[in-house]
């Protein structure tokens, strides 16, 4: 009876060393998202540069497209916004933009000063679509193919690594499939 009594705590202890050691091993960047390989959340959202015009998640259909939800007020989307220029410039896919419970003149003002990439940037004044999409922080970016299914999560800054190794093989796979 003795030795149960310091084996089981023994064996706890071992079971959580066992599960600590297993998650220091995971990349926080990789958090599972519900959504890859469902369809991307249905959106109605005014254009930043033209509020009179809506553009819907239909609209985007038949295309391999990029969704990078940004802020004016981000400091890591500042540090990422050359790397979606370059994404951009080089039309690896169409990139929009999803401009996060934020200020259209702060957000016009951005753009302004620091380039536009996108197609179009849509205004999430209110996060309510940022909700849907399982955005929890800026910057973050999703992949999503010609039949409107959400093929990849990014968090956090793009890096010319993921641009690599992630992105451009995901679209070209992508963009080579059948419609």
């Amino acid at each position: 009876m003795k030795i149960l009594r310091f084996l089981v705590p023994l064996g706890v202890f071992a079971v959580l060393l066992v599960f600590l050691w297993i998650g220091l091993g995971l990349n926080p960047r990789e958090v599972p998202s519900p959504l890859i390989g469902k369809p991307a959340p249905d959106f109605a959202l005014t254009r930043l540069d033209d509020a009179a015009r809506t553009v819907k998640r239909e609209d985007l259909r038949g295309q391999v497209w990029m969704l990078n939800v940004w802020a004016s007020w981000c400091a890591p989307c500042r540090e990422e916004h050359p790397l979606v220029i370059d994404i951009a410039r080089r039309k690896l896919l169409p990139v929009y933009g999803l401009n996060y419970k934020d200020s259209r003149p702060a957000a016009t003002d951005w753009l302004a000063r620091l380039g536009n990439p996108y197609e179009a940037t849509l205004v999430d004044a209110d996060g309510r679509v940022g909700i849907d999409y399982g955005v929890y922080g800026v910057p973050e970016t999703f992949i999503i193919d010609r039949a409107g299914v959400i093929r990849m999560k990014h968090i956090g800054v793009l890096t010319p690594q993921v641009v690599r190794e992630r992105i451009e093989p995901l679209v070209r796979e992508l963009q080579a499939a059948a419609p």
